[in-house]
């Protein structure tokens, strides 16, 4: 399939031929260069805040459900604050500088370390300070030049898997968190770890949404619709409010669609600046302070290199060699995301994989970005407003995304030579298995690193490959070593 019918089964409204640019706003964001529009571009910023604006409620929850070593706990409104704030500071940067269609917010997956491992030993301040060093040396690895040789490093068909991994990653998750499928308790005592529905069978009002926007997205995909991921979400919106307000639904999940009573909110900004650097190292000693920094750092790095990797190789970013122009800017932007995160209390904000939904309208460049960044803006004095979208309207997205990004990557790994073949392959499996893009990528390395060194191909392998997947296999064996 050649590039240009990639794009066509990648976005429901075909990119127009590159052109001229017609102003000067066109010519900062190359928007007919990329041959996107202003229109696709806005769409795409929407489709991608709705798709990932569950994080406003959600962060606030992980983080504001634990407690530090004091017993304290971080205020919700002021966590809903400071997640919506770094979101956008961060996500307009990445628009404004990165120039790329990749929005930020606080990960999944990083919150639940600083809750779970770093508060408990520590107080909130000293967690949120150890976040900030993270960052900081992610952008020294920037600056150095060390992260981009490892990205550049990974050779093409482990990069497609690895975007195919993150394409059945946000599909898991658009089915769980639609409540499509769900987790067996471990009291069940079966090795089934996920089943249909909430016990095996498809029930609720919700699901049904879910059900009916997953067929209307994919219709209008397929009728080549301009807008459709965004007209999807907006009227399975209209419906779910219109169903809950009939049939008083006992529970949507984390947002209930139904208009707010008050849809303006004060913001509160009391964690802003709530950080102690060094004071974590005096609670928990030298060596384990380190080691947690590092833990949050190789989560941030490779969850932010899949996502980016995977979002420029559906965007069309990505040259024919492999490499992604202007990477550098992306990444100092991702670092400094990493510190902001910690400096607002907000846990460490990296690029969102929900950010495929706005390359799915057709976004091509970082205007979306700033669209998306723009309406994180707003929600801080609209947060009610921004949270009536229930998931099960905004996750047929990730479902048609998944599917589109798989279709585009697949046919361009070798499978004949298994030293590619089978590290993609696992990359592409255990990032949904094991719900996480880092351990997706780690595995991925490992195995193309002690494969290709089987194959007596050792010199193939880059010096940088070698050193990233050591890293790894440290990474993995510390609680073996006693070390976390």
């Amino acid at each position: 399939m050649s590039s240009t019918a990639t794009a066509k089964a990648t976005s429901p409204e075909t990119p127009g031929t590159p052109g001229a640019p017609v102003s000067g706003l066109d010519r900062y964001f190359r928007i007919s260069e990329r041959g996107s529009t202003v229109a696709r571009e806005v769409r795409g910023g929407f489709a991608t805040f709705f798709a990932m604006a569950y994080i406003i409620v959600l962060n606030p929850i992980i983080l504001g459900s634990a407690k530090d070593m004091y017993g304290h706990q971080l205020d919700g409104g002021q966590l809903v604050t400071a997640t919506v704030l770094t979101a956008a500071f961060t996500t307009l940067l990445m628009g404004v500088i990165g120039n790329v269609p990749i929005a930020l917010a606080a990960g999944l997956g990083v919150n639940t370390v600083v809750a779970l491992q770093l508060a408990p030993k520590m107080s909130w301040p000293d967690a949120m300070g150890m976040v900030v060093l993270a960052g900081i040396v992610v952008m020294l690895l920037v600056a150095t030049g060390l992260r981009e040789r490892v990205m550049n490093a990974v050779p093409v068909g482990l990069r497609k898997g690895i975007a195919i991994g993150i394409g059945l990653f946000i599909m898991l998750i658009g089915l769980v968190d639609s409540g499509f499928v769900s987790r067996i308790p471990d009291a069940a005592h079966t090795t089934v770890p996920l089943q249909l529905g909430g016990g095996g069978h498809l029930t609720g009002w919700p699901v049904l949404v879910f059900i009916l926007g997953t067929l209307l997205t994919l219709a209008l995909i397929i009728r080549k619709v301009p807008g459709a991921i965004l007209i999807s979400i907006v009227v399975m919106t209209l419906v779910a409010m219109v169903i809950n307000a009939v049939a008083k639904v006992p529970s949507w999940g984390l947002t209930t669609p139904e208009w707010p009573g008050n849809p303006v909110a004060s913001p509160d900004f009391g964690l802003v600046g709530k950080v102690s650097l060094f004071g974590g190292f005096d609670k928990v000693g030298l060596l384990t302070g380190v080691l947690f920094v590092f833990t949050v750092l190789l989560s941030c790095f490779f969850d932010a290199m899949g996502t980016i990797l995977g979002v420029g190789d559906e965007a069309k970013l990505i040259d024919e060699d492999g490499n992604f122009p202007g990477i550098n800017k992306v990444l100092l932007v991702d670092g400094l995301a990493v510190a902001s995160g910690g400096a607002t209390s907000s846990s460490a904000t990296t690029c969102f994989v929900e950010s495929t939904a706005g390359v799915g309208e057709g976004a091509r460049t970082g205007l979306a970005s700033v669209v998306t960044g723009g309406l994180f803006s707003v929600a801080l004095f609209l947060t009610p407003l921004a949270t009536m979208v229930p998931s099960q309207a905004a996750t047929p997205a990730l479902l048609a995304v998944g599917f589109l990004i798989l279709a585009g990557s697949v046919k361009d790994i070798d499978w004949s030579d298994f030293t590619i073949a089978v590290p993609a392959f696992l990359a592409m499996v255990m990032m949904p298995f094991t719900y996480s893009i880092t351990n997706g990528i780690g595995i991925g390395f490992i195995a193309f690193s002690v494969l290709r060194l089987a194959a007596g191909r050792g010199r193939e392998v880059p010096v940088a490959m070698y050193v990233v997947s050591a890293v790894f296999v440290f990474y993995y064996a510390m609680p073996a070593l006693g070390l976390t």
